[in-house]
């Protein structure tokens, strides 16, 4: 049966028009991207192929274009639209920060870093700098490492802080490996870094942790 065949309010596009983006599976929202499936499915019943056997949802987006196009069901025209709107929400996000916006919360400033750092293969420390108000005023990848770590100079990013004139820090790394938990490394690196930003009266706001799933967050377990 093709979808347009289905009841109303079982479509996609139709479930996203009444209820909310947020209310499609994985596979729905893939679907819509492509519009049709394969030879006898529908484009649902293809997502769900591509994700059984390509997924989860973040290990398929994480393929370049090239690699996308060569995954039965997509194509060159499909992977591009993937990827052009992976880059939107980016920019989206990206734009909100330009513009100022106040971060009051580990959520908000988690879903920025899961979105700039989250699939990266090696681990990633970056710094969001904020003003007395908690408005972005820059954010910067700091320090790369290996698979398995980073090191990182709480100096380098007091410095950086100074430079933008910043009065408080977020961090943030990721774990390649998807494990978010911080390790007893990440928290003794959260206290060197909270005493070096203390010194030029520079507040530690946070220390996110990004792998698979919500980011974990220092300040909320206590530990900032």
């Amino acid at each position: 049966m093709h979808i347009r065949d289905w009841p109303a309010h079982e479509r996609p596009r139709e479930k996203l028009h009444a209820r909310g983006a947020g209310t499609l599976s994985d596979a729905e929202l893939l679907a819509i991207f492509l519009g049709s499936g394969l030879r006898g499915c529908d484009a649902v019943t293809t997502a769900r192929e591509l994700l059984l056997r390509h997924g989860p949802l973040r290990a398929l987006l994480e393929r370049t274009p090239a690699q996308l196009s060569r995954l039965p069901g997509l194509g060159p025209a499909r992977a591009c639209l993937l990827a052009a709107a992976l880059e939107l929400g980016q920019r989206h996000l990206a734009a909100q920060l330009e513009r100022g916006a106040v971060l009051t919360d580990p959520q908000s400033a988690g879903r920025y870093f899961a979105l700039r750092l989250r699939g990266r293969p090696q681990e990633v420390f970056a710094a969001l700098f904020l003003d007395s108000r908690h408005c972005a005023l820059a954010f910067e990848e700091l320090f790369l490492g290996t698979i398995d770590g980073a090191e990182v100079h709480p100096r380098e990013v007091a410095r950086r802080a100074l430079a933008h004139n910043a009065a408080a820090v977020i961090v943030g790394h990721n774990h390649p490996s998807g494990n978010p938990e911080p390790s007893a490394a990440d928290r003794a690196v959260t206290a060197r870094l909270k005493q070096a930003l203390a010194l030029i009266d520079v507040r530690l706001l946070d220390h996110l942790v990004i792998g698979d799933g919500t980011p974990a967050s220092m300040a909320a377990r206590g530990w900032v």
